[in-house]
């Protein structure tokens, strides 16, 4: 019996501290208000990150779509330009063919007026001669050697130029065609 009572003494404090958590449990929603208005005030400000979220990502999506456009009308009309200057090319050699009694000097002088044109068209879109002159030191990045010659210049170095070559802006098109000298 002394132990029943033992318990019934023991469970006393336990039953103290059940009672003072039910009357916290009562006291706690008088704080609630203040947690549900920070929950709403979280919540709508959590809506409003995902619409500021969502804003940025449709408009980081739009930027990559522009920019996909513009390379592929870059790349469609890269070449507009180079036409545009080479029509008028195209109608001067048209007209030499529909001249009814051309003369050598008359087709000398329309030849010289088209290359002209044609001179003027490249140098507007940077395409540039590569004319290395005899003597000039052996570039392979501009002229491509097809033969080496015996000769009295140095070694390694232009003796002639068979046909000259072409660079748009900084970068190669054709290399000029030369002889070498050959080392003696």
């Amino acid at each position: 019996m002394q132990d029943q009572e033992n318990q019934e003494v023991s469970n006393q404090p336990e039953a103290a501290d059940a009672a003072a958590a039910a009357a916290a449990a009562q006291a706690a929603p008088a704080n609630e208000p203040g947690l549900e208005e920070q929950l709403s005030a979280t919540e709508a400000k959590l809506a409003e990150m995902h619409d500021a979220f969502m804003r940025a990502k449709a408009d980081a999506d739009n930027i990559r779509r522009r920019a996909q456009e513009d390379v592929s009308k870059a790349h469609k009309f890269a070449i507009e330009s180079f036409a545009e200057a080479m029509v008028p090319v195209r109608d001067s050699l048209e007209m030499a063919l529909k001249v009814e009694a051309p003369t050598v000097e008359s087709i000398k002088e329309g030849v010289e007026m088209t290359l002209k044109q044609l001179t003027a068209a490249f140098e507007k879109n940077r395409l540039v001669e590569v004319m290395p002159q005899p003597g000039d030191k052996l570039d392979p990045n501009k002229h491509q050697a097809v033969a080496v010659v015996p000769s009295d210049q140095e070694a390694n170095t232009v003796v002639a130029v068979l046909q000259k070559g072409y660079m748009i802006a900084d970068r190669l098109l054709r290399p000029a065609i030369v002889t070498a000298a050959a080392p003696k």
